[in-house]
């Protein structure tokens, strides 16, 4: 919800001084939350860190523009994803290992405090831009009027959801229904299935800034994120429903799946070249605000439907669900990805 507002914000006011403030904002949410000791408290620091987090993408996003060249502004947008997904991956087993070690609470308090040192770190090294004068005299001119011009371009309605449409699968497969997915179809271990997973990431932090170049250097977007897209959707129906599948097989597929779906990141390269320079950053926060709702809402749909195809096999007091219920609950992702290559043909370069 703050990210419908974080780009009107950016785009008025200094984005150097707003994300030091997001950063130290999240950071504050982790150290009250591990010391929370009411659900209610949880509550509030938890939503802390999720207004501190909304910023992430959309200052990125408005700094590189800002810095940058347009010739390089996709590959540099890109590299988000690599980091982002470098962090999903390396950062698992160093945080498993300290919170066996210590715990969870300590953990997280330590975390706490090397977020308000990163907010810190932040406000001394990064700057608006090379011309902030400038910046601030074209923002402070910016009206309501204008702003509204965004939400009312139909383009920029078909880039928002065709890019949560294509995340949505990548969050849902990769951050919650896809371990016991291949635990259940291919008879792997939590760790196995896990360490497949991981590669899913590595393909989207991979494919982003690649997807990004090529599209730069064909100087057609849409072409490369519809061809991607269609890939991924190839890759990850033959994962749900071409097993029994070799390891090798199956990891080639979750990679495949994973760099196709780094094309998602051209929504935003796309968003900056239709609408005026001025407005980059309210414009990717509508872009991005798809990503993260649909994901939201799609994780507990799957879940619900799994719920109504459960058989009653429960193991430990925990449901277990048949292979046939994961076929069903799980087609919404390859579904996800074909309608948002049906939404690309809708658009212009």
């Amino acid at each position: 919800i703050t990210q419908l507002f974080v780009g009107v914000m950016l785009d008025k006011y200094s984005t150097r001084w707003l994300t030091a403030l997001a950063i130290f904002t999240c950071a504050l949410g982790v150290l009250l939350f591990s010391q929370a000791e009411t659900i209610y408290m949880a509550g509030m620091t938890r939503g802390l860190m999720g207004i501190g987090v909304a910023f992430a993408t959309v200052s990125y996003m408005k700094l590189a523009a800002v810095w940058f060249p347009p010739k390089h502004y996709a590959f540099v947008s890109g590299l988000l994803a690599t980091a982002a997904m470098s962090g999903a991956v390396f950062g698992q087993a160093p945080l498993a290992w300290f919170v066996d070690k210590f715990g969870w609470h300590y953990c997280l308090y330590l975390v706490g405090w090397v977020g308000i040192g990163l907010a810190f770190l932040f406000f001394m090294v990064v700057r608006d831009g090379p011309n902030v004068i400038l910046q601030k005299s074209n923002a402070s001119k910016l009206s309501f009027k204008e702003i509204s011009q965004v939400f009312k371009s139909k383009q920029n309605w078909i880039l928002t959801l065709y890019g949560g449409l294509a995340f949505a699968p990548v969050a849902v497969f990769g951050g919650l229904w896809g371990n016991p997915f291949l635990e259940q179809a291919y008879n792997l271990s939590k760790t196995e299935a896990a360490s497949m997973i991981s590669l899913v990431f590595i393909g989207l932090g991979l494919g982003s800034p690649i997807l990004g170049l090529l599209s730069a250097r064909l100087n057609n977007r849409i072409q490369v994120m519809l061809v991607s897209t269609l890939v991924s959707c190839v890759a990850i129906t033959l994962v749900l429903y071409g097993h029994p599948l070799s390891i090798g097989c199956l990891s080639l597929l979750l990679f495949v799946f994973g760099f196709g779906l780094g094309a998602f990141m051209l929504v935003f390269a796309m968003g900056k070249e239709l609408n005026h320079p001025s407005l980059t950053a309210t414009v990717i926060a509508m872009l991005n605000t798809s990503d993260a709702l649909l994901g939201a809402l799609t994780e507990p749909f799957i879940g619900k439907l799994l719920d109504m195809g459960w058989d009653g096999k429960l193991v430990h007091g925990v449901h277990q669900f048949s292979l046939h219920s994961y076929h069903t609950a799980l087609s919404v992702l390859p579904l996800y990805l074909l309608l948002a290559s049906i939404l690309l043909l809708f658009l212009k370069e």
